[in-house]
C-alpha cells in the first residue's frame, strides 16, 4: 500500500507540474495558449499575411500580440477593441499633445489616431496610411489644390508638411508650427546678404512676422508674396505707412486706424462714414487690419483670412449656429457675408446691403414663385402690431436645427402662430 501511495503522489504531483507549467506558458491576461494571441489569429484572418509584410509593421502585431488591442472573446466596442477608440492608443502611447499646448491638431485632439496611422502596418514611417504631403492634403484639399496650382512653390512645402508644421500639436506655437516666426524662417533663410537687405528697403525685417507679406504656401508673385499684394508693398514704399527703415521705430505707423489708410483710400472711407450704420472694426485704434492685411494676402482684397473664417472670429455664434443648422444658408456656407452685409457701413438694419429684408432675400430668392403669402410694409404680424411680415417672419436667415430655416419642428407649427383658429 506504501508504493502504491508513492506512486498516486508522484502521478499527482507530475500532473500539477505540467498544469503550473501550461499555465506558465499562457500567454497574457486571458491565458491563452501559446500563439493564440496572434499566430492563431492570422488562420482565420488570412489577409493580414499581407500586411505582415509591409515595411513598418506596428510593435503588438510584429510581435503576434493582436489581444495588446483586441478582445479575443467580445467587447463593447468596434472591432472587438479593448477600449475606445478614441483612448486605447494611449494605453502604450503618451499622449501626442502636450500640457497646455497652443494649438491642437483636431484629429488628434478628437483621438481619431488611425485618420492618419494604419493601427497594423504600413509602407511608410510611423505607420502613416499616405506619404507625406498627400496624407495631409487628402484633409486639406484646397491648400493641396492651391500648392499645386502655384506659380512660386516654397521648397519646403514640396518635401514635406512636418518641415515647418507638427503633426500632433503646437506646443507653444499656433497653426502646428514647431517653431515661432521668424526663428522658423531664419533656419533656412540668411537676413546678412546685401541683397537682402536691398529687397527689403533696408527694414529690420528679420525682426517680424515673415507671414505678413510671404505665403509660406507659395503663390502666384514673385518672392511668395501673397497672391493680392496691397499696392505700397509692390512698388517698395514701406515708407509711405511706415516710419523711416533707419528710425528708431521703424515699423510703427505714421498714422493709426482708419485715418492712415484714408490717405489713399479717401472716397471708400468718406462713404463709409457718411452711413448711419458702421461696422465697429472701421473705427476702433486698429482700424482697417481688423480685417485686412496691409502687405499681401492669398485673399481677394487683401482678407487676413477667408470671410468665413474672417467674419466667424468675432460673430463665433452666427457660425456655430449654421454649424447645427439641419438646412444650410448656402451663402453662409460658403462664407459669401457680403453677399447680404456691407462690410464697412450701412444704412440698414444688420449692415444689410439692401433697405428692405424682401429685397436681400429676393437677390436670390424669387419668393413670389413659392409662396403666395402677403408679406411686405402694408402686412402686420399678428404676433406684434408694431412689426411688419417679411421673409424673417418665418425664417432665420442663419440657420435653425429645422428646415428650411423655419423657428418650429414643422409647418403647421409655424402657421398656427399667427393663425390661431387652426391651433389643435
Amino acid at each position: 500500500m506504501r508504493n502504491g501511495n508513492k506512486i498516486v503522489l508522484v502521478l499527482l504531483v507530475s500532473v500539477l507540474v505540467c498544469l503550473l507549467a501550461a499555465l506558465a506558458q499562457a500567454e497574457g491576461k486571458y491565458k491563452l495558449k501559446s500563439g493564440a494571441a496572434g499566430d492563431l489569429c492570422l488562420d482565420c484572418h488570412s489577409d493580414f499575411t499581407a500586411k505582415m509584410q509591409a515595411k513598418y509593421i506596428h510593435t503588438p502585431l510584429a510581435a503576434g500580440d493582436c489581444t495588446g488591442c483586441h478582445n479575443p472573446h467580445a467587447s463593447d466596442h468596434g472591432m472587438l477593441l479593448e477600449g475606445d477608440a478614441d483612448s486605447i492608443c494611449l494605453t502604450c502611447h503618451d499622449n501626442p499633445i502636450p500640457q497646455g499646448a497652443v494649438s491642437q491638431h483636431k484629429v488628434v485632439a478628437e483621438g481619431r489616431c488611425v485618420a492618419c496611422h494604419d493601427p497594423h502596418s504600413s509602407a511608410n514611417p510611423a505607420n502613416l496610411i499616405k506619404r507625406g504631403d498627400e496624407l495631409c492634403f487628402s484633409c486639406h484639399e484646397d491648400l493641396g489644390k492651391k500648392v499645386a496650382a502655384n506659380k512660386y512653390a516654397h521648397a519646403p512645402v514640396e518635401d514635406d508638411c512636418l518641415t515647418c508644421h507638427d503633426p500632433h500639436a503646437g506646443a507653444e506655437n499656433p497653426a502646428l508650427l514647431r517653431t515661432a516666426e521668424p526663428a522658423l524662417c531664419l533656419d533656412c533663410h540668411s537676413t546678412n546678404g546685401a541683397t537682402f537687405k536691398k529687397k527689403h528697403m533696408n527694414y529690420p525685417v528679420e525682426q517680424g512676422r515673415c507671414t505678413t507679406c510671404h505665403d509660406p504656401h507659395g503663390s502666384n508673385s514673385g518672392a511668395i508674396l501673397g497672391d493680392y499684394v496691397h499696392d505700397p508693398v509692390a512698388n517698395a514704399m514701406c515708407s509711405q505707412c511706415h516710419n523711416a527703415a533707419d528710425s528708431s521705430q521703424p515699423f510703427a505707423l505714421k498714422t493709426n486706424g482708419y485715418e492712415l489708410c484714408q490717405g489713399c483710400h479717401y472716397d471708400m472711407v468718406n462713404e463709409a462714414f457718411a452711413r448711419d450704420r458702421m461696422h465697429w472694426p472701421m473705427v476702433d485704434k486698429t482700424g482697417c487690419v481688423n480685417c485686412h492685411n496691409p502687405h499681401a494676402s492669398s485673399e481677394p482684397a487683401l482678407l487676413l483670412e477667408p470671410q468665413k473664417q474672417l467674419c466667424g472670429s468675432c460673430h463665433q455664434d452666427t457660425i456655430a449656429r449654421q454649424e447645427r443648422a439641419r438646412t444650410r444658408h448656402q451663402p453662409v456656407d460658403d462664407g459669401d457675408c457680403t453677399i447680404c452685409h456691407a462690410p464697412h457701413s450701412s444704412d440698414n438694419l444688420f449692415l444689410q446691403q439692401e433697405a428692405s429684408t424682401i429685397d436681400t432675400c429676393a437677390q436670390c430668392h424669387d419668393w413670389q414663385t413659392h409662396s403666395t403669402h402677403p408679406i411686405g410694409d402694408k402686412v402686420v404680424d399678428p404676433r406684434n402690431p408694431n412689426v411688419t411680415l417679411d421673409c424673417l417672419s418665418c425664417h432665420r436667415t442663419h440657420g435653425t436645427e429645422y428646415e428650411h430655416f423655419i423657428y418650429y419642428p414643422d409647418v403647421q407649427a409655424l402657421c398656427v402662430q399667427c393663425h390661431t383658429k387652426y391651433r389643435r
